[in-house]
């Protein structure tokens, strides 16, 4: 394979986040200890330059296989890893001010690394890449859950992320070994012609239930969400609005691209299973959340409600891939790209929240909130921008992703899905307004006491609120992107 300029064009992102990763380094041995701090500007901004120096460098039309067929130059897969490339920024700026965080240039090191990973996982064209790279990903993000070495929480979040992960990642790679042998080959596109109908059903959904697992792991999906609680409670909380935001869409993206070209089951089986995922996943996160006192163990069954979610948007897709009457077989996909963007900005400003205040306050229970309104009335606010969100309240970014998904259910003829989908939402409006009550209803000793913002939290808050604001409202360019980026894939 020979070289040619042009074949760095669909990796510059992964390029320029390396040339980042080795500028931190180096800053983190020449700055004195007290300066160390600015890392997180280094990292903030230089992520806000890849994005913007990616940006013209973006594919026009189509999609195509480079480097051997090992990548996916496409919208879908190039307008994603800027996203999670967002993601990361933020959390850098919510870890600048966090104790025995901020300083530290081998956090910001491992989480840029960390993003190399996704960055490749949505672009992944082939068995062997997809695996690399989930790994790229996952090994940093084990060391980073259990980056307070002296925090007992910490330590334990970290190792149990470590062992669930390395039994799910076996779990995986063994259902790609199996998919090898079937096909006789590790590329996405060719998997389906290599088994040229010669393998059983039975085989296939074997080897699909073990790629489940490895992805449902990802995504924290139910059965397979039972580390996601402790991690999130242990973890640094801006660890936690990470995995929670830019790692869980990179296995969504992962999901719906071995979805549509490695297991084209003509039945009804995918729609099946991805429904009973679906359901298990929405209405367990939900029912825990109601019963949770630490805020952040009530935002991971948050987080495993809204992979719920979006799992209705994946189902319909394989409904619809199954149908051939159906004239509108990217709704599904679009509305979980969708959902994924405002999950994304939403997630992630309900975690910098409770980052910056319990930086402050020192307790992550439900009970520190009581006041908040009258000790920080702009970080209540942001709070309230979020959680309404969440819940799905026009017009923010969160009400548009739901109506798409359900809409792409009941148009799929899923609408007892879809109504599921509906009950559980008021279940959550239920949890997010309860905390909102403690925050402006409820009374406090400390009201006296102010929590200031550092000049980092403000400027990563706010820019996530306008993007929940310009989401939900202006729902156009956001929605073609998606449906654009849906098209290409599918």
């Amino acid at each position: 394979m020979s070289l040619d300029p042009t074949m760095f064009l669909p990796v510059l992102p992964e390029i320029m986040l390396l040339i980042l990763g080795m500028l931190v380094l180096v800053l983190d041995l020449v700055l004195p200890k007290e300066q160390r701090r600015n890392l997180g500007w280094v990292t903030a901004v230089g992520m806000g330059l890849v994005i913007l120096l990616s940006w013209p460098a973006r594919p026009v039309n189509g999609s195509s296989l480079v480097w051997g067929g090992m990548v996916s130059y496409g919208w879908l897969s190039y307008s994603l890893k800027l996203l999670v490339i967002f993601g990361a920024g933020v959390t850098a700026l919510f870890a600048m001010d966090y104790k025995e965080l901020g300083g530290r240039g081998e956090f910001y090191i491992l989480m840029i690394a960390s993003t190399i990973g996704m960055a490749f996982m949505v672009s992944a064209a082939d068995l062997v890449m997809l695996y690399l790279a989930i790994e790229s990903v996952s090994i940093p993000l084990y060391i980073l859950a259990g980056f307070f070495i002296y925090d007992a929480k910490s330590t334990e979040s970290g190792f149990k992320y470590l062992l669930f992960g390395a039994l799910t990642s076996a779990v995986l790679l063994y259902g790609f070994s199996l998919l090898y042998g079937f096909s006789g080959t590790t590329s996405l596109l060719h998997i389906t012609e290599g088994l040229n109908g010669q393998v059983s059903q039975l085989a296939l959904i074997a080897s699909l239930l073990l790629v489940l697992v490895g992805v449902g792991f990802k995504i924290s999906a139910v059965p397979f969400h039972f580390w996601a609680p402790d991690v999130y409670e242990g973890a640094p909380t801006p660890v936690a609005g990470f995995l929670s935001t830019a790692s869980k869409a990179a296995g969504f993206i992962v999901l719906m691209r071995v979805l549509i070209l490695v297991f084209p089951i003509p039945d009804t089986q995918w729609p099946v299973i991805l429904s009973a995922l679906a359901i298990a996943t929405m209405t367990l996160g939900n029912l825990i959340a109601l019963t949770q006192r630490n805020i952040k163990r009530l935002l991971a069954y948050s987080s495993i409600a809204h992979a719920g979610y979006m799992l209705i948007g994946v189902a319909a897709l394989a409904a619809f891939a199954a149908v051939d009457k159906n004239p509108h077989p990217i709704w599904g996909m679009t509305a979980v790209l969708y959902y994924l963007v405002a999950y994304l900005v939403t997630n992630l400003a309900a975690f910098g929240v409770v980052a910056a205040y319990g930086r402050q306050v020192g307790s992550d229970d439900v009970t520190a909130y009581y006041g908040m309104s009258r000790r920080a009335p702009g970080l209540a606010l942001i709070m309230l921008v979020a959680f309404l969100s969440l819940a799905g309240m026009p017009p923010l970014a969160g009400f548009f992703g739901k109506f798409l998904v359900f809409l792409a259910a009941v148009n799929a003829g899923m609408i007892p899905l879809a109504v599921i989908g509906v009950l559980n939402s008021i279940i959550g409006l239920y949890y997010y307004l309860t905390i909102l009550k403690y925050v402006y209803l409820y009374r406090s000793e400390d009201e006296d006491k102010p929590v200031l913002l550092t000049r980092s939290y403000k400027f990563g808050l706010v820019l996530l609120v306008v993007a929940i604001i310009l989401i939900g409202t202006l729902i156009g360019p956001w929605y073609n992107w998606a449906s654009t980026a849906a098209s290409v894939l599918y």
